[in-house]
């Protein structure tokens, strides 16, 4: 059990921490951000994000630390595609590149927001009605299926909302401001049951998704030259959410007395298998994206080599 001393002091140090990164996102609104700048804040807050995991055991237990450290990864490998689909839109739209710090500060802002309505939402939800887990976990596999049959070449394309907000003279900012939003609630869909499927702790749950949205705003001006790269992030990301899915559907069967199906016993995926399972399905996305993306730069020259 959390204290609510533990509560102030997490929720206050984060809420400074975010409110002094709005605060220089908006005093540079006018200017783009190096790369240096974005890479340093970017470094800050992962570290902020391990220095607060590994000690959380000191006023929680070690499934609590062990807990956030699942749901943080996993929401913020989620939230690393869901950059990939900010890139598209603002390059789709043509935003200035001075008007992109404001337009993900917003957006980001927005997330929070979005996030912690649906976690409240989700808490009260799971309290009550244990399954919830049922649908929760075969909303995953079917998220898991889409984004795994989503083509790497397919474009983020205007929905009738933008298209009507278009024709009404909407200008290109609030056009990419109702966009992100939009995309931010679709995100929320998949990532607050995906960390429902690792902790039904609200302090972690909490801490991990804002650990999670922290620096975002930095990191999107660091991986527009990995889009290229991390070919396979999104079969990565379906894999884990179907995993998260499955595991989801197990509890939810165990939790109900429903211990065996067809005379098979329904096995119990500890939380140390699921840390186990996510960051080695990330580390081996990572490493054969690299590997298959490094193959084909290297084999461009001789391709263009023997045009000449």
């Amino acid at each position: 059990m959390i204290s609510t001393f533990a509560w102030t002091i997490t929720l206050t140090g984060l809420a400074l921490f975010l409110a002094l990164d709005f605060f220089i996102a908006y005093k540079d609104r006018h200017h783009p951000t190096t790369l240096k700048k974005a890479t340093l804040w970017v470094i800050i807050y992962i570290g902020l994000a391990i220095a607060f995991g590994a000690y959380l055991g000191v006023w929680a237990t070690h499934q609590a630390r062990t807990e956030f450290f699942a749901g943080w990864i996993t929401e913020y490998s989620l939230s690393f595609d869901n950059l990939f689909v900010f890139i598209l839109i603002l390059a789709r739209l043509k935003v200035a590149k001075e008007r992109e710090e404001l337009v993900l500060l917003i957006g980001i802002i927005s997330s929070l927001f979005l996030r912690g309505i649906f976690i409240a939402a989700g808490s009260a939800i799971v309290n009550r009605f244990e399954w919830i887990f049922f649908f929760f976990g075969a909303f995953l596999i079917y998220t898991a299926i889409q984004l795994f049959r989503e083509s790497e070449e397919e474009e983020w394309r205007e929905g009738r909302t933008l298209t009507y907000m278009r024709k009404r003279g909407a200008s290109i900012f609030l056009l990419a401001l109702t966009a992100i939003a939009l995309t931010n609630v679709l995100f929320a869909f998949d990532s607050i049951p995906a960390i429902f499927g690792l902790t039904r702790n609200p302090y972690v749950i909490v801490s991990a998704n804002i650990f999670a949205l922290m620096g975002l705003r930095q990191l999107y001006f660091l991986i527009g030259g990995l889009m290229s790269r991390l070919i396979y992030l999104t079969e990565g990301l379906s894999i884990v959410l179907a995993f998260i899915g499955i595991k989801l559907i197990f509890e939810a069967a165990i939790s109900t007395h429903h211990r065996q199906v067809l005379g098979l016993n329904v096995p119990v995926i500890s939380l140390r298998i699921s840390l186990g399972f996510i960051i080695g399905t990330l580390v081996l996305t990572a490493i054969i994206s690299l590997i298959k993306s490094k193959g084909g730069a290297d084999s461009l020259p001789h391709a263009e080599g023997k045009e000449e």
